[in-house]
């Protein structure tokens, strides 16, 4: 079966939200206990950036949706454990539920329901030649028979599963978030339609993501050092990633561009400028007739939401405001965090949306690591077309 044929003009972007992201979730004293998505929202609105035709609501994936994936009786333990309150510590063991990691909270089920929702109505607009926003996908690491870093269910490969049923045949999933794509790479292990890309920082959880894991042929795995930058991301964007996209010819991009490699995450070593990904995700979405575009990690509330609301923009076509208006300082002053201290908190997270221009060059191991990529035995005929692009 041949995938849906390219539009002839790029459509435009569509954001996919819900209020449900507004209400409290994870409980105290967890790395996403604060307000993400809504306040990339809010600041979006406040800025005149989401007209009322540019916005989607996201759906809620039913029982049986999150059954194509996931096994039937974690989702129900799910279930049962919001509804419920609590989990026993058979379930606890069996679906890693109840967890400092995966905990229960009020509404767990159905946020992670309208997760993949939303990543399914964004595949949907992708198809049709858009590029699709849904900054509240990005859940990259949850397993089909249990939770897993912060994950309950596995959005992207929903989005990803979407556009196989279309009848596409060329998708790629390009992660840029600091952890590595696992969830995702091991769903698509085998299948000739997919191909993941993911750059994400050396020795962080999950401790997966190897230079030399290909994935079957099928993968391409950029684990970078610590102090990872604007410069490190162009070098490998330019002589490994956009080449292997070219020779993959996308029909539909999904994209987990992340905001926990930004210089201030707390869970991150990484250094990059919120610029740098803006950039990076603009790039990659050029490769595509369509594309989804999801959110993923990140750690500090300033930081996420000038990204994640400044790629929107980016994507839209929006003029960047040199100095944010009162109303969205004030946004940004009433946020907080117990894992940024006060005084590692950059001033011109609450007056500016895009970070300062990041001077210098790519380190001499990140041109090192590209040279690697290309040469891992097992990755075939896409790396040595991807060798020459880079010539």
């Amino acid at each position: 079966m041949t995938g849906p044929p390219m539009p002839a003009a790029r459509r435009k972007p569509v954001f996919v939200g819900h209020d449900i992201y507004r209400r409290s979730a994870y409980g105290g004293n967890h790395p996403l206990a604060i307000p993400r998505v809504e306040t990339a929202v809010d600041l979006c609105r406040d800025l005149g950036w989401i007209a009322p035709e540019a916005w989607i609501e996201s759906p809620v994936a039913d029982a049986a949706t999150l059954g194509r994936f996931h096994d039937p009786a974690y989702v129900e333990a799910l279930r049962r454990a919001d509804e419920g309150g609590k989990v026993t510590l058979e379930t606890r063991a069996r679906f890693n539920l109840g967890t400092l990691e995966n905990p229960v909270f009020p509404g767990v089920f159905r946020r992670a329901s309208t997760s993949v929702g939303g990543s399914i109505a964004a595949a949907e607009q992708a198809l049709a030649g858009r590029i699709a926003y849904h900054p509240a996908g990005g859940t990259h690491h949850g397993r089909p028979d249990r939770a897993s870093g912060f994950c309950y269910f596995n959005d992207p490969v929903f989005a990803i599963l979407t556009a196989l049923d279309a009848g596409v045949t060329r998708l790629v999933h390009a992660d840029l978030d600091a952890h590595h794509g696992d969830g995702v790479q091991d769903a698509f292990a085998g299948d000739p339609r997919v191909y993941t890309i993911s750059i994400h920082e050396r020795d962080r959880w999950p401790h997966t993501g190897a230079l030399d894991d290909t994935g079957g042929g099928r993968s391409c795995n950029l684990p970078v050092a610590p102090g990872f930058a604007d410069a490190d991301l162009a070098l490998l964007l330019n002589r490994v990633v956009l080449p292997l996209v070219r020779r993959a010819a996308p029909e539909t991009l999904v994209v987990t561009c992340g905001a926990d490699g930004l210089v201030g995450d707390p869970l991150s070593r990484m250094a990059l400028s919120n610029r740098a990904l803006w950039a990076a995700v603009a790039a990659l979405t050029a490769e595509a007739p369509g594309s989804v575009v999801l959110g993923g990690g990140g750690y500090n509330p300033w930081t996420v939401a000038r990204c994640w609301a400044g790629l929107w923009g980016v994507l839209s076509g929006f003029a960047m405001p040199e100095v944010l208006p009162p109303a969205v300082v004030q946004r940004l002053e009433r946020l907080e965090c117990d894992l940024v201290d006060e005084d590692e908190r950059d001033p011109r997270w609450l007056t500016t949306l895009a970070d300062v221009p990041q001077e210098g060059a790519a380190r001499p191991e990140t041109a090192a690591l590209a040279r690697q990529a290309l040469d891992v035995p097992r990755r075939g005929r896409w790396s040595a077309t991807a060798r020459q692009a880079a010539a």
